[in-house]
């Protein structure tokens, strides 16, 4: 069953056959995680009376600093990541089984949202990452621009006359160029060297702590979008404990794809799920031998596109990740 899963994940046509693979999913993880099998028991749930996605508990993501989240049935993952770092000394670690259901998942979450990776120029903007060997972001850049097959893409520290001849000859190319970067990177180059590039899409995935004042994600955007001359800006919503990404096209608004689902938590009492606007729960379904249900510190609020991030909960390390998105009440 567990193969055909990972097939059927991805070929998912209806929010029944969603509720059906992630109680399937809840079940095998119940026997398989033992992280989440001791979460689910100290919470007295049973799991044998769990029927809907309603009664499905959603694992705190703090366990990921101080658990080995992982499948018995997998022992030895082939890949180890950690995040990018917060105000604790302790970073959340995820190990990953099955490395190519992990491609699979980002790569179509890319082809879903921004297109077949070889129709686009990559450059990649993500000084620090660059230094960290377990960075689940670099991992999956390097793998898109390897898929790409452009001479022009690759990572650069910052935007060096080699990053902008890379840039301007692929403007002039006619292909669709991409530039990916952390926020504070992408807010360096803005206030030091704008420059007018309408033709680039740019995206931002987040920042690091430490590097700049907060801002919301509006002002980044349009800070951003002034700068560069360009209409919109995109945006990833991804973090190392997770498998699958959600994308924003523009506004701040994520979609994410038919194997990932976004939930709001009442923030005064964390198992009601189903309001409009609160704490932030991922159902990933590529996280299958991990935990597929993580309730992150992101506050959020639904959209009649898809979601929308609102900041942290005022209790919750800032993350590397969203350092520039101030928090907001609910």
């Amino acid at each position: 069953m567990l193969r055909e899963y990972k097939d059927r994940i991805f070929s998912i046509s209806s929010n029944a056959e969603f509720d059906e693979l992630a109680l399937w999913a809840f079940q095998y993880q119940y026997q398989n995680v033992e992280v989440y099998s001791q979460f689910v028991n100290a919470l007295g749930i049973d799991p044998t009376k769990v029927i809907s996605l309603n009664a499905v508990p959603f694992l705190p993501i703090e366990f990921f600093r101080s658990h080995r989240v992982l499948d018995r049935n997998a022992p030895s993952a082939s890949l180890e990541f950690h995040s990018s770092g917060s105000t604790s000394d302790t970073r959340s670690q995820h190990w990953v089984a099955d490395p190519e259901l992990y491609e699979r998942s980002f790569i179509e979450c890319f082809k879903r949202y921004i297109g077949p990776p070889e129709e686009c120029i990559i450059l990649a903007l993500l000084p620090s990452y660059l230094e960290r060997p377990n960075s689940s972001l670099v991992y999956m850049v390097t793998e898109l621009i390897r898929l790409s097959h452009q001479p022009l893409a690759g990572f650069f520290s910052d935007p060096d006359p080699v990053f902008l001849g890379n840039l301007h000859s692929a403007i002039k190319s006619g292909t669709k160029t991409l530039v990916i970067g952390v926020s504070f990177a992408l807010l360096d180059w803005a206030n030091t060297n704008p420059i007018s590039i309408p033709q680039v899409q740019i995206m931002e995935t987040g920042g690091m702590k430490g590097r700049a004042k907060e801002l919301t994600r509006e002002e980044l955007h349009s800070t951003l979008q002034r700068a560069f001359s360009v209409r919109g800006i995109l945006s990833e919503y991804g973090m190392t404990e997770l498998l699958s990404q959600g994308y924003s096209l523009g506004k701040g608004v994520f979609q994410t794809p038919p194997w990932m689902r976004v939930v709001f938590r009442d923030p005064l009492n964390p198992m009601q799920t189903g309001v409009n606007s609160g704490g932030i729960n991922v159902i990933d379904l590529a996280n299958i031998h991990s935990c597929c249900f993580v309730s992150t510190q992101d506050l959020g609020e639904k959209n009649p596109d898809g979601f929308v991030v609102a900041g942290r909960f005022d209790n919750a390390d800032v993350r590397g990740c969203n350092l520039l998105i101030h928090h907001q009440s609910p």
